[in-house]
């Protein structure tokens, strides 16, 4: 374990600064009076970025950083922290680092030894499971699930039977698709809270069944950025059952699979190799050790 700079020591900081994700009576006191001091402002789209500091009276220079320019835009702040000035990164509404291409530029910092400092306020993901009514502790915040089809049913697959309630971001042109492929692998009867344009004039919160929910947004004209709140399963997980090879040397296991399944030496060394984890040569030396 090692412990980064302490904020009162001298040197340049990178301060994690939460913007509103709507409603900009949202923003602290803090989070104004950090951009106000920074040397900088990184901002993801700078235009939108310059629009919060007017209204605040936030005169400091703005700076690019986004997805497209991780490298260069990193390395620029990176240059800033050595020269000691301070940079309060901001993403385009929320916790920069969340679903955000910040989470790269903060452990680059970290890696460097600077200090990372983090400003909290608003929150889409922990607003919409607090007003979904669902269970609160525990969660898990997953973000945005996959584009392509294959891997979204593959990833829901892998979370339908977690305990835990389950947080998703999802833009409108991809809602329809991911609820209806959760009513196949979460089932229709599992509840769930679709939670769109949090703090702004039109926030919607609709609660109900997945299966409903995917009813819903197929005769819905989709707009606004949606967060997606769904419950964890109660069912008991099956637990799993040991291997049979469980508790055998490596040669036991190659020879026991020999004899089970009929496979030549050569097939039987490859399979508990891959079984155990092991390298394949390490079980070869093993089973002709005794030989």
């Amino acid at each position: 374990m090692k412990s980064q700079r302490s904020v009162q020591d001298p040197g340049g900081k990178l301060y994690l600064v939460a913007t509103p994700i709507g409603n900009l009576e949202d923003m602290t006191y803090r989070a104004i009076r950090v951009m106000q001091e920074s040397a900088v402002i990184a901002a993801e789209d700078t235009r939108n970025t310059k629009k919060l500091c007017t209204h605040f009276s936030i005169s400091t220079p703005l700076i690019s950083y986004h997805e497209h320019n991780l490298s260069a835009g990193g390395d620029r702040i990176l240059g800033i922290l050595e020269e000691g000035g301070d940079v309060a990164l901001v993403s385009d509404a929320g916790m920069p680092c969340i679903s955000d291409p910040g989470a790269d530029i903060a452990a680059r910092a970290i890696e460097e030894g600077y200090a990372v400092v983090p400003v909290p306020g608003a929150n889409a993901a922990l607003s919409a499971l607090i007003a979904s009514g669902l269970p609160s502790q525990p969660f898990l915040f997953h973000g945005f699930p996959a584009r392509k089809k294959a891997d979204r049913k593959a990833l829901f697959t892998g979370l339908a039977g977690r305990r835990e309630t389950i947080i998703f971001y999802e833009s409108p042109h991809r809602l329809k698709e991911s609820l209806r492929d959760m009513e196949e692998t979460f089932g229709p009867g599992r509840r769930i809270a679709i939670v769109r344009e949090l703090t702004k004039k039109f926030e919607e919160i609709l609660r109900g069944t997945v299966g409903e929910a995917a009813a819903w947004a197929a005769g819905t004209e989709l707009k606004g950025e949606f967060c997606l709140v769904v419950e964890g399963t109660d069912e008991e997980q099956p637990e799993p059952e040991d291997e049979w090879w469980s508790g055998l040397s490596a040669k036991e296991h190659v020879e026991g699979l020999m004899d089970r399944e009929g496979l030549p030496p050569k097939e039987a060394v490859k399979a508990a190799a891959k079984a155990r984890g092991e390298a394949k040569r390490d079980v070869y030396r093993a089973y002709h050790l005794e030989e």
